[in-house]
């Protein structure tokens, strides 16, 4: 099946209850939904959808983040295209335990775009927060630029996929930081706290 958003959400919360969890899976299907207007305006559910269940598995199952994921959906019968384009964000990523997040390796543009702007979207939110605003509608992507290069800064968020998702796309890091920071303004009143 192809959940609607609401069943989505619905499948989220299943394993999903803290707030920080649920916001994210927020911003990344808002994120996905923007882009997909760009690229794919026929399937912006599709690609939100996408971004709402792309981290299903990580608040249980940390440690076997996608390849939990993977299971999750399937025993909640979502199609095959929803698994392995929301698990694909994961590609070639090791865990601490040496288990590779999973073997879907992103190919189509909205694959791409989940794995460059995943980790991104959390950064720049985590920059939002610094401001005095607390609100990236007033942030420029020199912010953005400037905390990427501070490797304490959100520490968690991990430079090098950031990195990796803009060759993906073959985007400069600094277009990346850009068409990401629009996509996040374009909904931030929606998702603010």
């Amino acid at each position: 099946m192809i959940p609607t958003l609401e069943q989505a959400q619905a499948i989220l919360a299943k394993y999903n209850k803290e707030p920080f969890h649920l916001y994210h899976a927020k911003v990344v299907s808002e994120t996905m939904r923007y882009f997909a207007r760009l690229n794919d305006p026929e399937n912006e559910d599709f690609w939100a959808v996408v971004g709402l269940l792309h981290d299903i598995d990580f608040e249980l199952y940390p440690e076997e983040h996608c390849v939990k994921g993977e299971e999750l959906l399937r025993d909640n019968d979502v199609s095959d295209s929803i698994i392995r384009a929301a698990m694909s964000h994961g590609y070639g990523i090791l865990q601490p335990s040496g288990l590779q997040f999973n073997k879907y390796e992103p190919t189509h543009i909205m694959e791409k775009l989940l794995f460059a702007t995943d980790e991104l979207t959390g950064l720049i939110g985590a920059a939002a927060l610094m401001r005095p605003s607390k609100s990236v509608s007033d942030m420029e992507p020199a912010s953005v630029k400037k905390k990427f290069k501070d490797k304490k800064f959100a520490a968690g968020c991990s430079r090098e996929v950031i990195s990796k998702g803009a060759e993906m796309l073959g985007w400069t890091l600094d277009e990346l930081f850009t068409q990401t920071l629009d996509a996040m303004k374009s909904f931030a009143d929606k998702c603010e706290n």
